[in-house]
Order: structure tokens, then C-alpha cells, then sequence
């Protein structure tokens, strides 16, 4: 016979609150990791889609400008070099393209590159450039890429601004920053740089890049008011692809767009670990975009990748060597075709 104790009662009660809060935990938990929403369709004005990007997520901004430059207004680039730079080899991309030895990225032969691939159909024709904005910002104290590099990518631009029908490029590369993207009053000392790269540097840089793609606000911008959503970044993978991004990516919408109102529509581009599931929503909150969306009234998409180690890319970098396959910057390519899928299903009149 077993003899239980007196506080049996007490120590079954107490048993089932822990069970039943551990149950609600749990419960809860779950909501929180349910699927993220499919993105919403939006009023998405033609004329007002750009994209931005720091470090590898320039070179993804300017591989996606002159993939589909028919339907984008242009580029902002941030420590990153000119398309096709790396040439789908790692070695170049660690030399040339980044640190600028043995030698700079020669523009003249990308821009040979970039006629070639315009006439066989893998990117838009040149004149879908015409009339584009492209900023270059770059800071003095990077250490990590060249600034020979950043002016190469504006140089690309130049080279074929006469064929397109004028490109207006415009360059910023005196201010003494380290490479991270600045801020007003957000992330790291922006002379110790570094994880978030996020730079309180005293320089509002998205105010700047978004009055370049989008014209010069019409007021100054304050604390963002809109909303910042989770989106299911799986719901447009094509078949038969795989473009190594995370599960979940963000959508910052201006009350305006939420509303109904019409927009433009803005994609940032993260820099090598960058991405959320290294630094949290640092990024997608702080690099000051969501302040001017609210200006310009431009919803901002913020996609995100994922590391690997096979393929390597272990820092979660965009894809602008070719660990996605050979088509990469190109429009067969799997990160160029998801973010047309995602701009589509937003409203941007993408092929």
C-alpha cells in the first residue's frame, strides 16, 4: 500500500499550475513561430521602384538595376562594386572586387559585359537606363572594400550613360566612416564600426540616398509611424530553385500605403551578416529608411538571405559571385527571379 503525504493535494495542485503554465508557454511559443503572411497587394506607382544596398547587398542593387532597369528608377549603392565584377569567380570577388589589387574592376570591360548581355536578352536593353538616378556613397575610413571599387561601379554607369539615354550619376565619397551604413543616432560608435553595421555617425545616409532615387522630400522626417511586417519569403521561390533566403523577410508600410494610398516602393539590401537571423531586426528598424518611407510615402522591402556552407557562403552574403548557379546575375538567375516574384506579388509591374 503506498502512504501518501499530507501535502499530497498542495503538490498535485502545484503539479498541475506548473503543467498547465508550461502547456500556455508552449501554446504561445507557437503562435509566435506561425508562419509570416504572404505580402500584400499594394497601389505601387510604375514610375517610384528603386532599389539600395550596403556592401554585398550594393552589389545585388546594381545587378537587379540593370537586370529589370525598365521597370526601376535606380540605384543607391553603398560600399559595393559595378555589375559583373566578380565574373562568377570567388578568387576576383575577394581581389579585385573588394580590396582592388592586383588591380581596380576595369569599367571599360564591364561595360563591353554589360552590351554583350543587353544584346543577348539576360538583362534589360540599355535604354531602360535612361533617365535613372544612381548615388554612390562610400567612407573614407572602409577598411573592408575599396574605394577604388565604389567608384568603378559609378564609373560602369557612366560609360554607358550615352547609349542609355543619360544615366544622372552623383558620388559621395569624403565623409569618414568606416564600412557600415550611417546613422543620425543609431547602432555602433561610428569609429569603432563593426556588428550591426549601423553607425551612429551623425549623417541621416538614408535621408540622402532616398532623396537621390526619389527627389528631395517635401518635409523632415521624424520617428516612423507605420508598420513593420514579417513576410513568407518561401511563397515565391520558383520551381526548381533554391535562392538560399531565410524563411521570413520584412515589409515596412507607411500608413498611406496600408491604407490603400498610392506608393513607390523602395528594396534594401542588407550587407554580409547583416541579415536578421544575425543581428536581429536591427537593420530592418534602425537604417533609417522607415523614417523617409513615411516622407516619400515608398513602402521598403527588406529581404533576407541565409548562410550556408554548401554552397559556402557562410555570412549570409547576396549573391554576386555565383554560389546560386552560373545564370546568377542574370534574369534566369535565383535570387533575381525571387525578388521579381515578390515585387510583382506587391504590385510592381515586373516581367
Amino acid at each position: 500500500m503506498v502512504i501518501f503525504p499530507r501535502d499530497f493535494s498542495q503538490r498535485a495542485a502545484h503539479a498541475a499550475r506548473v503543467f498547465i503554465c508550461a502547456s500556455l508557454a508552449a501554446f504561445v511559443a507557437g503562435c509566435a513561430a506561425a508562419p509570416a503572411e504572404p505580402l500584400p497587394a499594394l497601389d505601387i506607382d510604375p514610375g517610384r521602384v528603386a532599389v539600395a544596398g550596403v556592401s554585398s547587398g550594393a552589389y545585388m542593387a546594381t545587378q537587379f538595376h540593370f537586370i529589370h532597369s525598365s521597370r526601376l528608377r535606380g540605384a543607391a549603392l553603398v560600399a559595393g562594386g559595378p555589375y559583373g565584377c566578380a565574373g562568377g569567380s570567388l578568387e576576383a570577388a575577394l581581389g579585385p572586387c573588394m580590396t582592388a589589387t592586383p588591380a581596380p574592376p576595369d569599367a571599360d570591360a564591364l561595360a563591353t559585359r554589360v552590351r554583350e548581355r543587353a544584346a543577348a536578352g539576360d538583362i534589360d536593353p540599355l535604354a531602360g537606363l535612361a533617365g535613372d538616378a544612381v548615388h554612390v556613397l562610400h567612407g573614407k575610413a572602409d577598411s573592408i572594400v575599396a574605394v577604388e571599387v565604389s567608384l568603378a561601379s559609378g564609373a560602369l554607369y557612366q560609360r554607358l550613360s550615352d547609349e542609355a539615354g543619360g544615366i544622372a550619376v552623383s558620388f559621395d565619397t569624403d565623409r569618414d566612416f568606416p564600412h557600415l551604413l550611417p546613422t543620425l543616432d543609431k547602432g555602433i560608435d561610428c569609429e569603432l564600426g563593426g556588428e550591426p553595421w549601423l553607425g551612429r555617425c551623425g549623417f541621416d545616409a538614408a535621408g540622402e540616398l532616398m532623396a537621390r532615387l526619389f527627389g528631395e522630400p517635401a518635409a523632415s522626417a521624424g520617428e516612423p509611424t507605420g508598420e513593420l511586417r514579417r513576410f513568407d519569403q518561401t511563397a515565391y521561390v520558383a520551381e526548381g530553385t533554391d535562392p538560399l533566403l531565410a524563411d521570413e523577410g520584412y515589409l515596412y508600410l507607411p500608413r498611406a500605403c496600408a491604407e490603400g494610398g498610392r506608393c513607390g516602393l523602395l528594396v534594401a539590401f542588407h550587407g554580409c551578416q547583416q541579415h536578421a537571423g544575425n543581428i536581429g531586426e536591427a537593420f530592418v528598424r534602425d537604417a533609417g529608411f522607415n523614417r523617409w518611407a513615411d516622407v516619400h510615402q515608398v513602402a521598403v522591402l527588406y529581404p533576407q538571405t541565409r548562410s550556408s556552407y554548401l554552397p559556402l557562403n557562410p555570412k549570409a552574403c547576396w549573391d554576386w559571385w555565383g554560389y546560386t548557379g552560373a545564370d546568377y546575375d542574370t534574369r534566369r538567375g535565383a535570387q533575381p527571379r525571387w525578388l521579381a516574384a515578390a515585387m510583382s506579388a506587391l504590385g510592381a509591374p515586373m516581367p
